[in-house]
This record gives C-alpha cells, structure tokens and sequence, in this order.
C-alpha cells in the first residue's frame, strides 16, 4: 500500500484552460491529460461552463464541497450534490456545468475506455467497506475523518493506493469518523 499525502498532489491548470485541477494520482506515473490510461482529481468549480472534451475516456464524477452542481450531459440533466452518488458519463461528449449555489469541489475519476474499466463510490462512517479484491487498483481517499488501513492511519484528504494483495489481504475496512465522515473507493479494472 502506498500513502499519497494532499500536500504532494499536483496543481494544474484544466484541460480546456477554465480553471485549475488538482491530480491524485495517475497511471502510469509518467503519463499526461492526452496518454493517462487512469486519472483521479479534484477540481474547484467557480463558475458556470463547459467539462474539458477528453476524447475515448470515461468519467465519474462526485461533489465533495459546495451546494451542487447541474451537468448538461447530451441534452439531459443530472444535479450532483454532496448526498448523491457519484455520477458516470463520457468524458467525449458536450457536458455543460451550472452551479447550484456557489462554488463546489470535485472528485473526478477518468479511465481510457479501451484499457481500463472504473467505478467509484461513496460510504458513510460506520460502514464496513468490501475491497473489490479482483481489481487490479484500488483507492481509498476519505474526507471529514481518518481511516485506518491494515497498520496505516490515512488522514482526511490523503489518499491509500492498493494493489494485488493488499487488496486480496486486507478484504474490508469499517470508515471511522464523526457523522459527516465518508470514503471514496476507486477501483479500476483492465478490460
């Protein structure tokens, strides 16, 4: 398992210049917006707009501060607030952003869709998390409280990388927290 610390993830600018993005973590590790076969980031969303266009990937998308957001996803709209689940979509086609009611922090995870496979999704504290132990990655990045991993403490905003088997080893893991505590767990899975 490795520990992704939030004061080492890497600011920069979107892709379609809008505003800034915050990268988790991305595979390989030397790879860019144009060649990743996996991404996780998170974006803080000031203004109304267009999604950057990522052509052949796969998104999901969650709020994790903020009052919510509207997406026009090819003519049908979605509202994303911090209760509902994260949301999957193509990253290839027009998506449009209006916002609730201010500003509100992202989650976004994208995988290339001819490699890699994905889902994202959301717990609150007290729960028992199942690790999807025939994925080949998976992530656990809780925010409002820390989690405990096998030994390791992850602090809010940090994020635990998973592979092979600490994933078959460690099987589930209860989020601990105050009520507003949650995890996010990623999972990718190559096609």
């Amino acid at each position: 398992m490795r520990i992704v610390r939030a004061a080492d993830y890497r600011r920069m600018p979107w892709k379609n210049g809008g505003g800034s993005t915050t990268e988790v973590a991305i595979a390989p590790a030397a790879a860019t917006l144009d060649n990743f076969d996996w991404r996780i980031s998170m974006a803080h969303v000031a203004t109304p707009g267009p999604f950057s266009r990522f052509p052949g990937i796969d998104r999901t998308l969650a709020v994790i501060e903020g009052q919510g957001i509207h997406l026009a996803i090819a003519g049908l709209t979605v509202t994303l607030d911090r209760g509902a689940p994260p949301h999957f979509f193509p990253g290839d086609i027009d998506t449009d952003a209006t916002l609730i009611d201010g500003p509100i922090d992202d989650l976004n995870v994208m995988s290339r869709r001819a490699r890699y496979d994905h889902r994202m999704t959301r717990h609150r504290s007290g729960e028992t998390v199942s690790l999807p132990r025939d994925a080949e990655t998976a992530l656990l990045m809780p925010r409002g409280g820390n989690i405990i991993v096998g030994d390791q403490r992850i602090a809010d905003g940090d994020t635990a990388i998973l592979d092979g088997d600490d994933l078959t080893g460690l099987g589930t893991i209860t989020v601990r927290g105050d009520d507003a505590s949650v995890i996010y767990l990623i999972a990718f899975w190559r096609r």
